[in-house]
C-alpha cells in the first residue's frame, strides 16, 4: 500500500514540474467540477485537429474525476509551499 502511495506522489510531483501537464490537469479538473466533462469529451472526439492518441489519453484522464481532483488538490497545496 505504501508503495502505491509513493508512486502516486511521485506522479503528482512529475505533473507539478511539467507546465503543460499541470495546465491540462487543472483545466480538466475545472471542467469536471463544473459538470461539463461529457460535453467536453464529445467535442474532443469530434475534433479533427486532435490526433487519436491524444484524444484517448485526455478522455481517460477526463473520466477519472477522483484522480483529477486529487492531483488538483496536490498541485494547489504544493504551489503554496514552493
Amino acid at each position: 500500500m505504501q508503495d502505491l502511495w509513493l508512486r502516486q506522489i511521485e506522479s503528482f510531483e512529475a505533473i507539478s514540474q511539467d507546465d503543460l501537464a499541470r495546465r491540462v490537469v487543472l483545466k480538466l479538473a475545472a471542467i469536471s467540477r463544473a459538470g461539463r466533462m461529457e460535453p467536453f469529451l464529445a467535442q474532443l472526439a469530434a475534433d479533427g485537429d486532435v490526433d487519436e492518441e491524444t484524444k484517448e489519453k485526455l478522455a481517460e484522464l477526463g473520466r477519472d474525476e477522483t484522480l483529477l481532483l486529487a492531483v488538483e488538490d496536490y498541485l494547489c497545496r504544493t504551489d503554496r509551499l514552493h
